[in-house]
């Protein structure tokens, strides 16, 4: 019997056909976990055989995000006995649990993971492991409040891999992505991933895709971290960016989104996750580099090593102005007053272009628009982040429409109503996608030129 693979997958399909479909395209890095929990109605026995016995067969708490309820403790015991008359390699069995009679007699076919939820605010891993249950491998799980509250696992995680223990620990919630994604990195064995066809089991969970993708199970404690900081991120397409040119380069970086709002939570994680490359979104182009006492708006960050001076640089800005060296000259609307439209605004004006800046704060009239004239329209507000988001200021498109000529969008979805618009008025379209990349490209440089690994 095989220990653990790298990842586990929770079969959370609607309905079992499709969870053993899913199974039976793993790969051998992967290993289906078997939630009795979420197939009531099935006999467990039946579930394992049909797995082939290869599988982690668990039954989890409604207290702790399962659905079995919390009253009936022995009818959840009876299921996970009766799986083990399928004889399936893995059985999750909680951590405070004594071990019942029926499971100790089947340790010659199944090995135990003993796992533990504990509740937000709980860090009580180094404790726990110093006082281990009967066990083959063990699941310590926590809740991220705070992005750097994920370095809190580092220095246990080490212990456990120093002392040849066969860990996963790592806290639920979207400020908890580091931990799922670098358990590696940090000295876990193995990780859980929601299946690629299937919602995740719990907050936070990644696709396996995206694992593998990231190469999470090929990461080692010589990677460096790099990642986005800003909220929203998780939609980021920088790691599908930045993380295929750090491995053609061979570089010992990764780059994960993670999500934070406020400089003082940024600056907190960059000193707990000892990271060494950022780019930064909105919010937090102004306010971070201000903590830093660095001139803003910057869009990246990055020093050589841990302890190093951080260093920025402003790539939204050469993307902007390259882009504006290939359009119409003349006076441009801009929408918008964040980083991006200041940077708009700064690159605007060093090229002799007249600016008219409307925001919801600062509007700016029909009349003006009309006086203005512009050539060019820059839409540079957080419109068009979501699918329903509508078209900014529709009276100054349409005041701008007969003389505009070319129009720039910052947001890099697809099919925004911005660049829907521009394109039905017939206007020449500079795309977020376009500018993104452009930014990316600079970045990625920077990170692969800059930034080292972890000694």
């Amino acid at each position: 019997m095989n220990l653990l693979p790298f990842h586990l997958v929770t079969l959370t399909h609607p309905d079992w056909e499709a969870a053993l479909a899913c199974a039976r395209r793993l790969g051998e890095d992967a290993l289906p976990e078997l939630r009795l929990d979420l197939f009531p109605e099935a006999d467990p026995e039946a579930l394992v055989d049909a797995l082939k016995r290869r599988c982690l067969v668990t039954c989890r708490r409604a207290s702790e995000g399962g659905r079995w309820p919390d009253d009936d403790e022995a009818g959840r015991i009876s299921r996970l006995v009766k799986a083990l008359k399928g004889k399936p390699h893995w059985l999750d069995l909680e951590w405070d649990l004594p071990i019942p009679p029926e499971i100790q007699g089947a340790r010659t076919h199944v090995r135990l993971l003993r796992s533990i939820h504990v509740r937000p605010g709980c860090f009580d891993l180094e404790a726990r492991l110093r006082d281990l249950p009967d066990g083959e491998a063990f699941k310590w799980v926590g809740w991220a409040g705070r992005l750097g509250d994920n370095g809190r696992l580092r220095a246990p995680m080490r212990w456990a891999r120093d002392h040849g223990l066969h860990l996963s620990a790592f806290l639920m919630g979207p400020k908890g992505l580091p931990s799922r994604a670098l358990q590696a990195v940090w000295g876990g064995a193995f990780t859980y991933a929601a299946p690629d066809d299937g919602p995740p089991a719990a907050p936070g969970q990644l696709p396996l895709a995206t694992l593998r993708t990231w190469r999470a199970a090929k990461l080692h404690p010589g990677h460096g971290l790099c990642g986005v900081l800003g909220d929203p991120v998780l939609h980021s397409r920088g790691p599908a960016f930045h993380n295929p040119r750090f491995q053609y380069a061979l570089k010992d970086l990764v780059y994960l989104p993670l999500p934070c709002g406020e400089a003082s939570e940024a600056l907190e994680a960059m000193d707990a996750l000892d990271l060494l490359g950022l780019s930064i979104t909105a919010p937090l182009k102004l306010t971070l580099p201000a903590a830093l006492g660095l001139q803003g708006p910057l869009n990246t960050l990055w020093r050589r090593k841990v302890g190093d001076t951080w260093q920025g640089a402003n790539t939204d800005a050469e993307a902007f102005s390259e882009a504006l060296s290939r359009l119409a000259p003349g006076p441009v609307l801009l929408f918008g007053e964040g980083g991006v439209a200041g940077t708009s605004r700064a690159e605007l004006e060093a090229t002799g272009r007249s600016v008219l800046q409307a925001s919801r704060r600062t509007p700016a009239t029909v009349a003006q628009v009309a006086a203005l004239a512009p050539v060019g329209i820059v839409q540079a507000t957080s419109l068009g982040m979501l699918p329903e988001d509508p078209a900014p200021f529709p009276d100054l498109l349409a005041a701008a429409r007969p003389s505009a000529r070319w129009a720039l969008e910052w947001i890099y979805k697809e099919d925004t109503a911005f660049a829907l618009w521009a394109r039905e008025v017939g206007l020449q379209l500079v795309e977020g996608g376009a500018l993104f990349e452009a930014q990316a490209e600079a970045q990625s440089r920077r990170f692969i030129e800059r930034c080292g690994g972890i000694p």
